[in-house]
């Protein structure tokens, strides 16, 4: 079973391993609501309850996908936490008055935004709801207006952001609380371990959460990459040498160990592959073996 941390003081409490939707609708699986449904079940039964959207996903269309799975069976919201997204603006057939790819963190979207996805995903309340990435243009004051506004309807409980700079999350934070940045990490992206994102939730104790946390698959597809092949070499040896623990396994318990308190969103359809995950929280892994993925990542030895 997969544990509840909290994620922040006085934060959401979710489920430490998150599944993932963006590859839930027309952008991958296309699953139909019945087969969501089923994944939101099965999922549940290992104590994976929290589940990550974006407004956009699907060009708009997978939250309501969701959403008409969870009409199947309301009693079940209860138990879980919606995260979701806001702030890109997509061109799609489903927005044709989005002229341009572009950010848009004005009260006003972030307001309609909600509205949409409380709508879209059949639900009265969001657990969590993040600004996708960050505008150059973003007015922290109105976005803490925005969200103080929904805070005090009850439609969202808790905020956050995505893909800022410990600079942006400061900026933001110092207007409204937040409970967690969501970035991406994994042994084939080093860049939050580095540049101080991870110190930053650290200092300020919160959990980040990480998108991709398998790099997007190329790890075990991209065979001509060399730091891929070194990291696939050693994630193997520490599997085995742990009993029979598979490389994204491996992957998954390398994350886990960072005392950032990493919550990693696994971003697959397949119930196969979240289980996979969930079975990682068994790895061990030493410091020296965390340390054999770190080298075989940067291609050289720590200093």
């Amino acid at each position: 079973m997969v544990p509840k941390v909290k994620i922040a003081e006085g934060g959401p409490g979710f489920s430490r391993l998150v599944f993932g939707t963006m590859n839930w609708g027309v952008w991958g699986a296309n699953l139909s609501a019945r087969e969501m449904l089923s994944l939101i079940h099965k999922s549940h039964d290992l104590g994976v309850t929290t589940f990550d959207h974006a407004d956009i996903y699907g060009h708009y269309t997978t939250e309501g996908t969701f959403g008409e799975a969870l009409a199947r069976n309301p009693s079940i919201r209860q138990n879980l936490q919606i995260v979701t997204k806001c702030g890109i603006r997509l061109i799609t057939p489903n927005r044709p008055f989005n002229r341009v790819h572009s950010y848009d963190t004005s009260r006003r979207h972030i307001l309609l935004s909600v509205e949409n996805s409380l709508r879209e995903l059949h639900t009265d309340y969001i657990d969590l709801l993040l600004i996708h990435r960050p505008s150059p243009l973003m007015d922290p004051d109105e976005i803490a207006e925005a969200f103080e506004q929904l805070k005090k309807s009850g439609k969202v409980l808790h905020f956050g952001v995505s893909n800022f700079t410990p600079a942006q999350f400061n900026m933001l934070q110092s207007r409204v609380p937040l409970v967690t940045n969501q970035v991406e990490a994994s042994a084939i992206h080093l860049a939050p371990f580095l540049d101080g994102t991870f110190d930053q939730c650290l200092e300020k104790r919160i959990k980040p959460m990480v998108w991709s946390p398998l790099g997007g698959g190329k790890i075990f597809t991209d065979s001509d990459d060399p730091r891929n092949a070194r990291i696939r070499k050693i994630a193997a040896q520490i599997g085995a040498r742990h009993g029979d623990f598979s490389l994204d396994q491996v992957l998954i318990a390398w994350l886990l160990k960072h005392p950032a308190g990493i919550l990693p969103v696994v971003g697959t359809s397949k119930f196969e592959r979240l289980a996979a995950a969930v079975g990682a929280q068994k790895l061990e892994m030493t410091d020296e073996e965390w340390f054999e993925i770190w080298i075989a990542s940067t291609g050289k030895p720590v200093p």
